[in-house]
């Protein structure tokens, strides 16, 4: 059991990026450690190639690595980190666009997204949903795209995922407004092959019966190599 002294005496995020930009060696290893498995959802669920996901992540910690004395802590370091790791996938995603790519491509990709511990575990319509949702996810504009996932999929509160995009709060509730109106056409059908459960229910930040569902993370972060990324 930990006492107050040992919660004490474990540096903050904002503690271990001073550390770093003293010269601490390990210090910003931990930061990715602690932070690693949500920027790799959020670079994953954006992008949905495993391999752009993988580049976006070790872009975004490069870019924080060497960044870090720019940190004026006006919010969360994991927002800051947040906030760079979305701008990565954006401009990947926005030199992407023209690269048309086969719907057996588009295909394979997805079920990349699963890990094979996880597609064991969920059931097959589950595993469906997940493949149509992402799919549908994928025709959306990148900002779009970004807002949904950080709210819908990954559980953001509206105004922390408006300091991680850099954008009014209201922007971000009109990304995810018009986002949710185009993608409700595509999984309806979806929802009614349900058996009458409703995917969009439930969550703190869904307009009801609308948002995205959110979709079990992957497993493996081992893509984002090296701690703090490719120096």
């Amino acid at each position: 059991m930990s006492t107050d002294s040992d919660k004490a005496s474990t540096p903050t995020d904002a503690d271990l990026l001073a550390l770093h930009v003293k010269g601490d060696p390990d210090a910003f290893g931990e930061i990715v450690r602690r932070h690693r498995d949500r920027l790799w959802a959020v670079a994953l669920r954006t992008l949905g190639d495993r391999e752009e996901a993988a580049d976006a992540v070790q872009d975004a910690l490069v870019s924080a690595y060497r960044a870090a004395h720019t940190f004026r802590g006006q919010s969360a370091v994991t927002t800051w980190l947040h906030r760079i790791t979305v701008n990565a996938c954006l401009d990947r995603a926005r030199k992407a666009a023209s690269r048309r790519t086969s719907p057996v491509a588009d295909t394979e990709r997805l079920e990349q997204l699963l890990e094979p511990e996880e597609s064991a575990a969920i059931p097959a319509e589950r595993q469906d949903l997940h493949r149509e949702l992402l799919r549908a996810l994928r025709t959306l504009p990148e900002e779009q795209r970004a807002a949904l996932v950080l709210v819908d999929m990954q559980g953001f509160p509206v105004a922390e995922a408006a300091a991680i995009l850099d954008i009014p709060t209201g922007t971000v509730k009109s990304r995810c407004a018009r986002g949710r109106a185009r993608l409700l056409p595509l999984v309806t059908h979806l929802r009614a092959d349900g058996g009458g459960s409703n995917p969009a229910s439930g969550g703190r930040n869904r307009a009801q019966g609308t948002s995205v569902p959110p979709t079990a993370g992957p497993k493996d972060t081992g893509a984002v190599k090296g701690g703090g990324g490719r120096a």
